[in-house]
């Protein structure tokens, strides 16, 4: 969440366009568990046909306006192999909650120094951006770094995103970002990909709010107004720089999601 300067490319609004959240790309990952041809060896055994599992997350891609190319089929594979290893969470401190009639409105948290990976795209459309940024960590996730092991997914994915003064449209600047897992923070596998990374975020207090459902545009600009609406008190963060933290389960139709707005130094 480090604070980043404002993006002086708007590329004007994309009101009604449909977006692709990082839970939506994570879930074709689960998908390929109802979708995978599975083939008999005589034995008992059980293999994937590698080929259907690229051309379902293709398919997918192509619904959003997204190339998924064909250099991505390996870590597809690595990515849906290891699905089931445990994830780890990004560490925090509740510092309180702000509650009305048993609602939370808001939590204030205080996160510590740590090292992510984050790739910045300027794509024509919101869900490009996305997409594009997330094939390249999930690159960077799947042994495509110096330590050449794979490093496993963390959560939450977050977005960092930018809007005008005025918070009615989101900018075309979105870095997607990737929590090293803790036995990688002191001895950072760098990434092959020169458009990734490596940002140690300093020790920051944020302001979050939860929300089920899908993130798109229109969802993520509520939730930003929402939350200004119940703080009150914009002296006390970034204006214009927000984030949006994305958690699984993605099979799930009311998914977890956050807005987390960062408190000014």
């Amino acid at each position: 969440m480090a604070s980043r300067g404002q993006s002086a490319d708007n590329r004007g609004g994309r009101s009604g366009r449909i977006l692709i959240s990082l839970e939506d790309l994570d879930s074709m990952t689960d998908d390929l568990n109802s979708n995978t041809v599975h083939h008999d060896d005589g034995e008992g055994e059980n293999e994937r046909d590698d080929g259907d599992v690229y051309t379902f997350w293709r398919d997918v891609g192509r619904c959003h306006q997204v190339d998924v190319p064909r250099e991505m089929e390996e870590p597809i594979q690595q990515m849906t192999t290891n699905h089931s290893q445990e994830r780890q969470a990004v560490p925090f401190t509740s510092l309180g909650h702000n509650t009305k009639a048993d609602e939370t409105l808001f939590e204030k948290r205080q996160y510590e120094k740590a090292k992510w990976a984050c790739v910045t795209q300027y794509e024509s459309r919101y869900e490009q951006s996305i997409c594009m940024g997330f094939m390249k960590l999930m690159k960077y996730i799947c042994q495509q770094n110096s330590s050449g092991l794979y490093l496993g997914l963390t959560l939450p994915i977050v977005t960092i995103v930018h809007t005008n003064q005025n918070r009615s449209d989101l900018l075309s600047e979105v870095t997607t970002a990737y929590y090293l897992p803790a036995q990688f923070q002191d001895q950072v596998p760098l990434p092959f990909d020169a458009e990734i990374v490596i940002e140690e975020w300093p020790a920051q207090v944020v302001y979050t709010r939860s929300f089920n459902g899908i993130t798109n545009e229109e969802s993520i600009l509520r939730e930003i107004n929402q939350l200004a609406e119940y703080l009150d008190t914009p002296e006390l963060y970034l204006l214009e720089t927000f984030v949006v933290a994305g958690y699984n389960n993605p099979t799930v139709p009311n998914r977890r999601n956050e807005i987390w707005f960062i408190q000014r130094p």
